[in-house]
C-alpha cells in the first residue's frame, strides 16, 4: 500500500474507523466551520458598514472600498511555448545549415577541399548520431531539428565529395548518382530503431527520389520520349510508396511528386503524340501514354475504397490516357479527317468497362465512363461548328435575295464561309454519340433526357446528310420539309420535355429552310407557303396551338411580303396585303378563347398590323387606309368582352387616319384635326355621365374641349382675320352657358377662360389706340382712381367672390 494512503480509500474494504478516532474527525470538522463561520460574519459586517456610509457620502465610500489592491492582471501569452520551441528550432538548424554550406562552399581558413570535407564529414556523422540520445532524453523536436541538420550536411557532404575527388565527373550525371544514394541512405536512416520516431528524414527520402531518374536522362542528353519515360517512372515510384506506406507525411509527399511528375510526363507524351509524323513516333508516345494510364489505373484499384472521389479522377484520366494513346497510333491508319471518329470510337469503347460487373471496382467504373463522357462531348464540339455552318450558313443570302439558285445543298449554305474539308466524319461523330445516348445510359432517370438527346443527335445529322453529300438544291429543300413535317408530327406526343425538343426542331429546321428559299423568287414562295400550311395544320392540337397557331401567322406575313414583292408592288401597297394577318388573327382568337394560344395569336397579329404601319408610311394616303382598316379590326377585336380596352386603342387609331388623311390633303387648320378627337370624347364624356352622376366634370369633358379649345385658342391669337376669333368666341360663349345652365365646372372654367382671352386679344389694339391718345398723366391718375375704387369696395369683392367660389364649389 502507498505511503499516506489510510485504510479506509480503498475501494475493497468496508472497515469504519474506531469511535474515538471518528469523534476526533467530526469535532476537527465542526472547528473549522465555526472557523469560517466567524470570518463570514466579520466580512458581512464589513460589507454593511462600508454600504450604510456609502449612502451618506458616496465618494468617501468608494475610497475606502478600493482601500485593497486590485488584483493583478496577468497578461495572456500570445504565442504557445511549443510554437516558440519549434520556431527557435528550425532557425537554429538553418543557421547551422548555411553556416556549413559556406564553411564547404567558400572556405574556412588554411584548408583544402578534401581538409573540409573530412570535418564536415565528422560533423555529419554527429548530426546524425545526435537525434538518437535526444529520442533517449525525449526532446523530440530538438531531434527532429539536429536530424534535418544532419540530412542537409549529407548533401553538402556529397558536394564536398565531388570537389575533392570526383572533379572530373559529369555533374549532372553525379547530381542523378548523389540524389539516389542520399534517398536510399535517407530511407534506411529513418526506420532504424534508434531513430523511428523522427518524422523528417522519409519525407526527405521520397523529395530527393524525384530527381535521379530526370537528372540521369539528362546527363545522356536522352530525347523527350526519354524524360518523358523517367518522368512517368518516377511517378509509379512515387505510386507505390503512396500506396504502401502508412504515414501520413510520407504519403502526403508521395502523393505530390506522383501528381507532379506524372502530370508532366502524361503532358509531354501527349504532345508527342499529337506532333508525332509517323507510325513509329505515335507509338512510342502512345505507350508512354498507356504507361501513365496503368499507373492511375493501378491508383484507382488500390484507393477506390478509402478515397471515392481520388479513385474516381484517376480513373478518369487512365480512360483519357487510352484513348490518346490508342487514337493516336490508330490515326495514321485512316484519313486524317477521320482522326476524331477514331477517337471516339476508342471512347465509347470503354463504356464495356461498365459491362465488367464485379471485376472493376465501383469508382474505377464510373471513372471510365465519365472519361468516356469526355471523350464524346469532345467530339461533339469538334462537329458542332459544321452544324452552325449548315443551320446559320444560308443566312449570308439576306444580302442578295433572289440572287438566282445554287447548284446543289452545299452551295446553298455555304454561302460566305468556306466548306471545311473534314465535315464528311461529322454525321459519324453524332450518330455514334446518338446510338450511345439511346442504348448505353443505364440509370432509369437519365435515360429519357438521353433518348431527347439522342433525338436532337439524329437531326442534327440529317440536317448535315443534304450539304455533305452535296445533293441537288430542290432535293435538299424537300429533305428540309420533311424533317419540319417529321418533327411537327413527333410534337403531338403527351411528353412534356419530347414536345417541346420536337418544336424546337422543326422551328430551326423551319428557319433554315427559309433561309435556304432566298436564293430564288419561286422556292420562296413555295417554302413560305408549305411552313404556313403545315403549322396551321398541326394547330387542331390543343397541346400544339400555343406554338403553331402563332407560327403559321409569322409565315403568313412573311408570304404576304414575299408575294407583295414579288408583283413588284410598292411597299405601301404590299401593307394591305399584310393586314390579311391581323384579321385572320381577329378572326381566329374568339375561337381560341379556351386556350393558351389566344394571346401569342393576337401579339403576331399586332406585330402584324404594325409591320403594315410601317410599310405604308411612305406613301400618306395609304398610310391613312392601313390605319383605319387597323382601326376596323381592333374595333371588332374590342367587341369582345374580355377586350373592351381596346376600343381606345380602335379610337386612336381612327383618329389617327383622320390626321393622316388631312395631312395628305394639306389641310392646315387645327380644328380640322382637334374636332374628329373633341366630338368622340365629349360622346364619351356623355355616356359616362349618364352611368355615374358623381364622376366629374373634369374627367368627362375636360380632355374634350381642351383638344380643341386650347390649339384653337392659339391659332386665334396669331390669326389677323376676324373669321377665327368670331366662331372660337362663340363656341366659346356657347360651352360657357351650357357649362352655367348645367352647373358644370369644366366647361364653365374652360369656356369662360377661352371667351375671355379671346375677347382681349379683340379688344388689344383699341386699348393701344385709347392709350395713346390719353395724356401721359392720365394712365398714373387713372390707375390711381381704379386703387382706390378697388380699396374702397375690397371687402365687398371678397365676399362675391367667396360667393362665387361656393357656387362653383356646388357644381360638378
Amino acid at each position: 500500500m502507498p505511503h499516506g494512503v489510510t485504510r479506509t480509500t480503498l475501494p475493497v474494504m468496508t472497515h469504519l474507523p474506531p469511535p474515538a478516532e471518528e469523534l476526533r474527525l467530526l469535532d476537527a470538522e465542526l472547528r473549522q466551520l465555526e472557523s469560517r463561520r466567524t470570518q463570514l460574519l466579520a466580512r458581512r459586517a464589513w460589507l454593511v458598514a462600508t454600504l450604510q456610509q456609502a449612502r451618506q457620502q458616496p465618494q468617501q465610500a468608494w475610497a475606502q472600498a478600493r482601500t485593497q489592491p486590485p488584483p493583478v492582471a496577468w497578461s495572456r501569452p500570445e504565442t504557445a511555448a511549443p510554437s516558440v520551441q519549434n520556431v527557435l528550432l528550425v532557425l537554429g538548424g538553418v543557421l547551422l545549415t548555411l553556416a556549413a554550406a559556406v564553411f564547404t562552399l567558400v572556405s574556412w581558413g588554411h584548408m583544402g577541399i578534401t581538409g573540409r570535407a573530412l570535418v564536415l564529414g565528422a560533423v555529419t556523422l554527429a548530426a546524425l548520431a545526435g537525434p538518437a540520445l535526444l529520442l533517449k532524453r525525449g526532446l523530440r523536436s530538438t531531434a527532429e531539428s539536429v536530424a534535418g541538420l544532419g540530412l542537409a550536411l549529407t548533401v553538402l557532404d556529397a558536394y564536398a565529395l565531388h570537389e575533392a575527388a570526383l572533379a572530373g565527373t559529369d555533374g549532372t550525371g553525379y547530381a542523378a548518382a548523389a540524389a539516389a544514394v542520399l534517398a536510399g541512405l535517407w530511407w534506411a536512416y529513418g526506420p532504424l530503431p534508434a531513430t523511428a520516431a523522427l518524422r523528417l528524414p522519409l519525407p526527405c527520402a521520397v523529395a530527393a527520389a524525384q530527381f535521379p531518374l530526370l537528372l540521369w536522362a539528362l546527363s545522356a542528353d536522352a530525347g523527350p520520349y526519354v524524360l518523358s519515360a523517367a518522368l512517368l517512372a518516377t511517378a509509379g515510384l512515387d505510386t507505390v510508396v503512396a500506396l504502401r506506406v502508412t504515414a501520413a507525411s510520407v504519403r502526403i509527399c508521395a502523393v505530390v511528386g506522383a501528381y507532379g511528375t506524372g502530370g508532366w510526363g502524361a503532358l509531354g507524351a501527349g504532345w508527342l503524340s499529337v506532333t508525332a509524323d509517323g507510325p513509329g513516333a505515335a507509338v512510342r508516345a502512345g505507350a508512354l501514354l498507356l504507361l501513365a494510364a496503368a499507373i492511375a489505373l493501378g491508383a484507382a484499384w488500390r484507393v477506390s475504397g478509402p478515397d471515392v472521389r481520388h479513385a474516381l479522377g484517376l480513373a478518369a484520366a487512365s480512360g483519357l490516357l487510352t484513348v490518346g494513346a490508342l487514337g493516336g497510333v490508330a490515326r495514321f491508319g485512316a484519313p486524317s479527317e477521320w482522326a476524331v471518329p477514331v477517337h471516339l470510337a476508342f471512347g465509347v469503347a470503354l463504356l464495356a468497362g461498365l459491362r465488367a460487373g464485379r471485376l472493376l471496382p465501383d469508382a474505377v467504373r464510373h471513372g471510365v465512363a465519365w472519361a468516356s463522357a469526355v471523350v464524346q462531348a469532345l467530339a461533339l464540339l469538334w462537329a458542332l461548328p459544321v452544324v452552325a455552318l449548315v443551320v446559320m450558313g444560308p443566312a449570308g443570302r439576306l444580302g442578295r435575295v433572289w440572287g438566282g439558285a445554287p447548284s446543289d445543298a452545299r452551295a446553298a449554305v455555304a454561302v460566305e464561309t468556306p466548306w471545311p474539308s473534314d465535315a464528311a466524319a461529322a454525321p459519324v461523330v453524332l450518330l455514334a454519340v446518338a446510338a450511345v445516348l439511346a442504348l448505353a445510359v443505364p440509370a432509369e432517370r437519365w435515360r429519357p433526357r438521353a433518348r431527347l438527346g439522342a433525338l436532337g443527335l439524329l437531326w442534327a445529322a440529317a440536317l448535315l446528310l443534304p450539304a455533305i453529300l452535296a445533293v441537288p438544291h430542290l432535293a435538299g429543300m424537300s429533305v428540309l420539309g420533311a424533317m419540319t413535317a417529321a418533327a411537327l408530327y413527333l410534337g403531338r406526343t403527351t411528353t412534356s420535355g419530347a414536345r417541346i425538343t420536337a418544336l424546337v426542331l422543326a422551328l430551326v429546321t423551319a428557319v433554315d429552310l427559309t433561309l435556304v428559299s432566298l436564293a430564288s423568287r419561286t422556292a420562296t414562295l413555295v417554302v413560305l407557303s408549305v411552313l404556313t400550311a403545315l403549322p396551321a395544320a398541326a394547330s387542331w392540337r390543343a397541346s400544339l396551338a400555343p406554338f403553331t397557331a402563332p407560327a403559321a401567322l409569322v409565315y403568313a406575313t412573311a408570304l404576304a411580303s414575299a408575294t407583295g414583292a414579288a408583283a413588284d408592288w410598292p411597299p405601301a401597297r404590299t401593307a394591305l396585303l399584310v393586314l390579311v394577318v391581323p384579321v385572320a388573327a381577329a378572326l381566329l382568337a374568339p375561337r381560341l378563347a379556351a386556350s393558351r394560344a389566344t394571346v401569342p395569336v393576337e401579339a403576331v397579329g399586332a406585330a402584324a398590323g404594325l409591320l403594315a404601319v410601317v410599310l405604308a408610311v411612305t406613301d400618306p394616303p395609304l398610310l391613312a387606309l392601313v390605319l383605319a382598316l387597323c382601326g376596323v379590326i381592333t374595333a371588332g377585336t374590342a367587341l369582345r368582352p374580355d377586350r373592351r380596352a381596346l376600343g381606345c386603342a380602335a379610337t386612336a387609331l381612327f383618329v389617327l387616319a383622320a390626321w393622316v388623311r388631312l395631312a395628305a390633303w394639306e389641310v392646315g387648320t387645327p380644328e380640322a384635326y382637334t374636332l374628329p378627337v373633341t366630338v368622340p370624347a365629349l360622346l364619351v364624356g356623355a355616356l359616362r355621365r349618364r352611368r355615374d352622376p358623381q364622376a366629374s366634370s373634369w374627367t368627362a369633358y375636360g380632355p374634350g374641349l381642351a383638344a380643341t379649345l386650347l390649339p384653337s385658342l392659339v391659332a386665334a391669337w396669331g390669326d389677323a382675320q376676324w373669321t377665327r376669333p368670331l366662331l372660337l368666341g362663340t363656341a366659346a360663349l356657347l360651352v360657357t352657358l351650357l357649362g352655367a345652365r348645367h352647373h358644370l365646372q369644366a366647361p364653365l372654367v374652360l369656356g369662360g377662360s377661352v371667351l375671355a382671352l379671346v375677347a382681349l386679344h379683340e379688344l388689344a389694339p383699341y386699348v393701344v389706340q385709347v392709350t395713346g391718345a390719353l395724356p401721359r398723366w392720365a394712365p398714373p391718375a387713372l390707375a390711381g382712381l381704379l386703387l382706390l375704387a378697388l380699396g374702397a369696395t375690397y371687402e365687398q369683392r371678397i365676399r362675391d367672390v367667396r360667393r362665387v367660389r361656393a357656387v362653383l364649389g356646388r357644381m360638378n
